[in-house]
C-alpha cells in the first residue's frame, strides 16, 4: 500500500513517517505543495499512483488565526477542500485531521462525532470550513478530531513544561481546561489505520471520528504528570482560565467521545501516560528540550 501524504514537518507528519512500518509513503512538504495554492496541491493528487491520501499540514497557530483567518481559511479549510476533490474524483480514500475546537466547549460531557459543531475563534472556524469541504467532495474519508497534540517533535505543551521545569521551582497552570492529550504517535496509527479501513470498506467506514488520548485530564495535572515522570521538582498550582486570558477563546470542555475510534475502526484510543513516557524516552529524559 501507498500513501500520499502531505506534510512533514510537523508532529504528525514526522510520526507517520516513523511508524508507516510496511506502508510506502510519497511525502509532499511544503516545499512541494504550498497551501496557499490549492489547485497546486490538488495537482499532486491528480498525478499520485498512491492508494489514499492523509493531510498532515494545518494551520494551528490559535491565537494568530484571530488575525490572520484567510490564510488559516486557506491552509485549514480551502486547500484541504481541493485535496478531497482531487481524491474523490481519483477514487482515492482521503483522511484530514481536525480539531476539538470545532466544538464551543460546553459542559462537561465528551463531544460526540455527530454533535453540532459551534467554534468559539478563528481556528475553529477554519477548521470546519475544511471538515465541510471533505464531506462535500463526495469520496470516501475519514475526518479524526484530535486534542492537545504533543510529541518529542517541534512545539508543544510537553517540551514547554520540561524547559519551564528547569527554570522554575513553581508554575501556574489553567486548571479548568479538560480535554485529551494525544501523542502524535497514537494520532499517525489512528491515521494510518483509517486508511486501511477506508480501503477495505469506503462506503462504511466513511466519517467522522474523535482521537484523543485518555483519560481526560487539566492542563494543571498534565503538567504535574509531566513532571513526575521526568522526575522534576516543580509545583504546580491550579488557575482559572480567566487568570490566563489569550486573544482566542479555549473551549473549557475539550472532551472527545472516541468510542467510534475502536469500534468502527478497530483502533485503539491512544493512552497519553504511555505516550508521555515514550516521548521522555525520545527525548532522552532531558529535561532542557528545545520548546
Amino acid at each position: 500500500m501507498k500513501i500520499l501524504v502531505f506534510g512533514e514537518i510537523g508532529q504528525l507528519g514526522q510520526e507517520l513517517v516513523r511508524r508507516a512500518g510496511d506502508v510506502q509513503l510519497e511525502v509532499r512538504g511544503l516545499d512541494d505543495a504550498d497551501f496557499t495554492q490549492p489547485e497546486a496541491c490538488a495537482a499532486w493528487v491528480a498525478q499520485t499512483d498512491a492508494d489514499a491520501v492523509i493531510n498532515a499540514v494545518a494551520y494551528t497557530a490559535v491565537d494568530k488565526a484571530e488575525e490572520e483567518e484567510p490564510l488559516a481559511l486557506m491552509i485549514n479549510g480551502t486547500t484541504p477542500t481541493a485535496l478531497a476533490a482531487a481524491a474523490a474524483a481519483r477514487g482515492l480514500p482521503f483522511v484530514q485531521v481536525s480539531t476539538d475546537y470545532v466544538f464551543d466547549g460546553a459542559g462537561e460531557t465528551p463531544f460526540h462525532p455527530d454533535h453540532p459543531p459551534a467554534p468559539l475563534g478563528a481556528y475553529g472556524r477554519t477548521k470546519l470550513v475544511g471538515e465541510q469541504g471533505v464531506i462535500a467532495a463526495g469520496g470516501a474519508y475519514a475526518i479524526l478530531r484530535t486534542s492537545w497534540v504533543v510529541s518529542s517533535h517541534g512545539h508543544n505543551f510537553v517540551k514547554t513544561m520540561l524547559r519551564l521545569g528547569q527554570d522554575r521551582d513553581a508554575l501556574t497552570i489553567v486548571a479548568d481546561q479538560i480535554g485529551g492529550p494525544t501523542p502524535a504517535a497514537g494520532l499517525a496509527d489512528a491515521c494510518l489505520g483509517a486508511v486501511r479501513s477506508l480501503i477495505a470498506d469506503p462506503v462504511g467506514k466513511t466519517g467522522i471520528y474523535h482521537c484523543a488520548g485518555g483519560p481526560d485530564v487539566s492542563w494543571a495535572d498534565f503538567a504535574r504528570e509531566i513532571f513526575a515522570q521526568a522526575g522534576m521538582t516543580c509545583a504546580v498550582t491550579d488557575i482559572p482560565s480567566s487568570d490566563y486570558p489569550t486573544p482566542a477563546a479555549r473551549p473549557l470542555n475539550s472532551r472527545l467521545d472516541c468510542r467510534s475510534l475502536t469500534d468502527v475502526l478497530g483502533v485503539p484510543r491512544p493512552d497519553w501516560k504511555a505516550g508521555l513516557a515514550d516521548i521522555l524516552k525520545d527525548l532522552g529524559d532531558h529535561p532542557n528540550a528545545d520548546a
